[in-house]
């Protein structure tokens, strides 16, 4: 089609999943003009209805590479111009928290159902690469555990990876968390983020954002993310933090990686939390054995799950906090040679957990996963990490996703 065309296409598109008011038809053509620079344009007498998003972007992001605007055809280079195309579509965000704000007053599913499909349409969340991962599920004495293989990041072109690499250095934005990547342009060694929007909400008197992750790991798959840039801790105010946001957020679960190198996340450098509407396998296992921890209110149990997680049930928050931080602090200073688990090593330590939380209807349910990050002269890139033997099938961090039972290969 031609350029006009694909223009009025995507104007359409804007209007039919309500990104673009048609009171801005004019006004939003405008804005695609002049990204490409172009000054003349003839309104296409057919009329597009139902268009395919990825087949639209495809058709201008040739014509970009066809007229110069674009200089390098590859994928990454694709990436950062298809997200300035889409933010000629998406509306401010003031705007789209005003009416985050105004749906989440009849009800917080309403709010993160427009939040989310706005997430989509914006290309923030690109559907059609999350269609290509592959997703099963593997029959275990733990219930189905669920395998997947990421194939919606796309790889990156040699090209890139060396200009990236030969590219100027910058702290703006500190890390991929970080709040100012809200409408950043992008560059080689970062990603694009003109489409992007983010919630903000007041949590225990602090400012934080909430927004989902371009990936899609699993449904409605969430980031709460502390608008001050500062490392990962699991601590009391952790536990406080998770069941808050429960709180706000009674349709989904929350939970944070860990703090510590090997068994943490991906991102230690900036304290956030991962949630979502989703039920993991973890939340299915039943209790093996209770236990008393002699904090009245709270049911305590061990869980029959591969890792080892103790499940703590309360409707009192404070004593379900107060048992969550007994435990945390016990097994961060928790040692028994004779099995070979020491919390730590020349003043370093290893022991932190892994905290997940959700509301069971009148029930707040904590899940507190022990985890050990040493190593071995056998095991140098850690004792509970994968092992050199299956790394070409899962190298990176057993993060929160995986200790609920969702590997991500």
């Amino acid at each position: 089609m031609t350029f006009d065309e694909n223009v009025k296409r995507l104007v359409q598109y804007g209007i039919e999943s309500g990104l673009v008011p048609e009171e801005e038809r004019i006004y939003t053509t405008n804005q695609l003009l002049e990204l490409f620079g172009e000054e003349e344009y003839t309104e296409p007498e057919t009329e597009f209805k139902d268009v395919d998003l990825e087949e639209v972007l495809e058709e201008l992001l040739d014509y970009a590479v066809e007229k110069g605007v674009l200089k390098e055809n590859s994928v990454v280079y694709r990436d950062l111009f298809d997200t300035k195309i889409m933010n000629c579509l998406v509306p401010r965000p003031a705007q789209v928290i005003g009416t985050f704000k105004e749906l989440y007053k009849e009800s917080p599913v309403k709010a993160t159902d427009y939040y989310y499909k706005l997430s989509q349409d914006t290309n923030y969340i690109r559907r059609y690469r999350i269609k290509k991962d592959i997703r099963w599920k593997v029959p275990s004495q733990y219930g189905d555990i669920d395998i997947s293989i990421n194939l919606s990041k796309p790889e990156k072109d040699p090209k890139a990876i060396a200009a990236a690499k030969n590219a100027k250095q910058s702290s703006y934005p500190k890390c991929q968390l970080c709040m100012e990547n809200e409408g950043y342009l992008g560059r080689i060694n970062h990603p694009a983020r003109s489409n992007h929007r983010v919630i903000r909400f007041q949590m225990e008197g602090n400012d934080w954002g909430f927004q989902y992750s371009p990936y899609a790991y699993f449904n409605e798959h969430s980031i709460f993310l502390d608008q001050e840039h500062r490392p990962m801790v699991i601590n009391r105010q952790t536990f406080t933090n998770l069941l808050e946001i429960v709180q706000q957020f009674p349709h989904y679960f929350v939970g944070s990686n860990a703090d510590l190198p090997i068994v943490g996340g991906s991102m230690l450098s900036h304290e956030h939390y991962q949630g979502g509407r989703h039920e993991f396998p973890m939340m299915k296992a039943p209790i093996a054995r209770t236990i008393d921890l002699g904090i009245a209110g709270v049911k305590a149990g061990i869980v029959k799950w591969p890792m080892s997680t103790i499940r703590l049930t309360s409707q009192d928050l404070v004593a379900l906090t107060d048992a969550a931080v007994k435990i945390h602090e016990t097994w961060k200073n928790y040692s028994d040679e004779s099995v070979d688990v020491r919390a730590y090593t020349d003043g370093t330590r290893h022991h932190t957990t892994t905290p997940i939380a959700r509301k069971v209807g009148d029930d707040y349910v904590l899940d507190i996963v022990l985890r050990d990050n040493q190593t071995s002269a056998e095991f140098p890139d850690g004792i509970f990490h994968p092992h050199q033997d299956v790394q070409h099938i899962k190298k990176e961090n057993i993060g929160l996703i995986e200790v609920m039972g969702r590997a991500i290969l």
